[in-house]
């Protein structure tokens, strides 16, 4: 078997963008069981409900939906399991200053395959207030409105 490179998308936490200031993403390997893995490859998972969590000096990923394997035994998981996160030591230090501050949280971005092995985005994250919310949803059509009359403008040039 021939093998796997590149990055496969599984699971996108859009609501997690929405809901949070992204101040800085890392790149974490995951510790799953075999079965875990196989459902992955059938590309089923949920990061909605999804939060990181540093506990003694590691990092942990709870409430992340991996559903159980359908071939799957008496092996199979338990779907929404606590899970190790892969992280560097430095990276793990440097966490567990900015987490003691208040209003900052660990939530996954994206799950996907990297090179064959399963990775999570998770983003070090400031929860927005209803009215940031609404302010970033303003500039967002705002840009949208303006990248539509460039464009029409730019039509009627040509015409």
């Amino acid at each position: 078997m021939a093998k796997e490179t590149g990055r496969k998308l599984i699971a996108q936490n859009k609501k997690a963008r929405h809901d949070y200031l992204i101040l800085d993403t890392y790149e974490c390997g995951l510790v799953l069981t075999g079965t875990e893995v196989k459902s992955l490859r059938q590309g089923r998972a949920s990061l909605v409900d999804g939060f990181g969590q540093l506990d003694g000096g590691e990092a942990w990923l709870h409430n992340v939906h991996i559903p159980e394997y359908s071939q799957g035994t008496w092996t199979n998981h338990s779907a929404r399991r606590k899970r190790k996160l892969l992280m560097h030591r430095a990276e793990i230090d440097k966490l567990i200053g900015k987490l003691q501050e208040s209003g900052l949280t660990l939530v996954p971005l994206q799950l996907y395959f990297k090179d064959g092995k399963a990775k999570v985005e998770m983003a070090l994250a400031k929860g927005k207030k209803e009215y940031d919310k609404r302010q970033t949803l303003r500039e967002k059509q705002d840009r949208r409105e303006a990248e539509r009359a460039v464009s029409a403008a730019r039509r009627r040039q040509r015409a």
